[in-house]
């Protein structure tokens, strides 16, 4: 008579369930997008269109195409604008709302919600969660608190330095 030998390891395959997760499409209104990657991404791309409409537009100008210039401008802004749309529609789907909340970004200061209201932790009904965020995405996110902090030193640091030049430079007139 054979019996089951109760020491024996399971047959059965027992894994964990693999957290499913979906991809981040950054010219796309559909899918999720985190806090991190959004402001990450919103200040890259910001930057990045910055840049380029900076760089076309100065080789217009120095080419004599004032007309060009205001034509590019116009134009990448109005793309970035539009990108930044798309971001702020993922991201309104992350805490499981309507993408017609993005319409907000048009009220100034007001698009800072976007930045605090944390997502829907799994799955909701605009699909699985984004992966973890990667080193890059949190140092781009990093730049704007920086940036926020220099500039603040910055507007305190340089009146005040202008300050003193002024008064040296009237110190060495008095004893002129």
């Amino acid at each position: 008579m054979a019996t089951a030998n109760p020491y024996q390891a399971p047959a059965a395959a027992v894994t964990d369930a693999a957290e499913r997760y979906q991809q981040v499409n950054v010219f796309s209104v559909s899918g999720r997008i985190g806090r991190v990657r959004y402001i990450g991404y919103s200040v890259g791309l910001s930057l990045l269109f910055g840049i380029v409409i900076g760089v076309l537009s100065s080789a217009l100008a120095a080419a004599g195409a004032a007309a060009g210039v205001a034509v590019v401008a116009v134009l990448g802004y109005l793309g970035m604008f539009i990108v930044m749309f798309m971001l702020t529609i993922q991201r309104a789907h992350d805490f499981n709302t309507t993408g017609w909340l993005s319409i907000l970004v048009l009220i100034p200061l007001v698009n800072l919600i976007f930045w605090f209201i944390p997502g829907t932790d799994g799955e909701n009904d605009y699909g699985a969660p984004t992966p973890p965020n990667s080193t890059l995405a949190i140092i781009a996110a990093l730049i704007v608190p920086i940036i926020a902090i220099v500039g603040i030193l910055a507007a305190i640091a340089i009146p005040a330095y202008q300050g003193y030049v002024k008064r040296a430079q009237q110190m060495q007139m008095q004893k002129k």
